[in-house]
Order: C-alpha cells, then sequence, then structure tokens
C-alpha cells in the first residue's frame, strides 16, 4: 500500500487549502488514518486523526476551529480542509495509517503507523 499527500502549495496568512492522501488500495483492518506535519528544524507534529468506520475526529489543539478532517471509504481518500492558515502551518504534511485507535503519546510513535505516505508542503506567507 502507498498513500500520497498531495495538494500543498503556497497562500498568504488567513487563506485555505485542501489536503489529499490517496491509498494505492484500500489496507486491510485500518482502523484510523491521521495528518502529521514537520515544520523545518522542528519536530513531527500531531495534526489530526480520523476513525474509518464511525468517522471519530481528534484534532490538535493548534488546529482545531480552523482545520477539518474527513475521509472517502469509497474512494480510498482522506483530506485535511485548512482554514485561517498562519505562518506556523508551514510544514510537510503527511498522512499515515494504523490497525489500531491510538492516542496520546501513541501517535507519535513512528511504528505503530503502518504506512506512511509522501509529504506535502504547506507554505503560508505573511
Amino acid at each position: 500500500v502507498q498513500l500520497q499527500a498531495s495538494g500543498g502549495g503556497l497562500v498568504q496568512a488567513g487563506g485555505s487549502l485542501r489536503l489529499s492522501c490517496a491509498a494505492s488500495s484500500r489496507p486491510s483492518s485500518v482502523f484510523m488514518m491521521a495528518w502529521f506535519r514537520q515544520a523545518p528544524g522542528k519536530a513531527r507534529e500531531f495534526v489530526a486523526k480520523i476513525t474509518m468506520s464511525r468517522g471519530t475526529v481528534v484534532y490538535s489543539d493548534s488546529v482545531k476551529g480552523r482545520f477539518t478532517i474527513s475521509r472517502d471509504n469509497a474512494k480510498n481518500m482522506m483530506y485535511l480542509q485548512m482554514n485561517t492558515l498562519k505562518q506556523e502551518d508551514t510544514a510537510v504534511y503527511y498522512c499515515t495509517t494504523s490497525r489500531v485507535n491510538l492516542s496520546g503519546p501513541e501517535l507519535l510513535v513512528d511504528a505503530l503507523h503502518d504506512y506512511w505516505g509522501r509529504g506535502t508542503l504547506v507554505t503560508v506567507s505573511s
């Protein structure tokens, strides 16, 4: 299974972007998908996650109220609608899948995510 994130680009602060994550096939027993980001010189950061069956979502405090995660199980797709973008949102964004429901510190353990996609760069200018 390959994951490919797309939709990044250059946007002014206050603007919007929609990221997509395409899975080459539906991974068996996927429980959740998630978005992470990594800004230059900083550690990777959890952004949001969504469960595949119920669509339960969790956001990091830094994006809550501005970003919306969604998924389309029939198309093997996940999305991240990003509104009211800030310069601090500048980062490479990655999507992941997991067979288990990760939460808290577990989300930051790379090995607990089954697949990682190639990132897409989001640059927010002033």
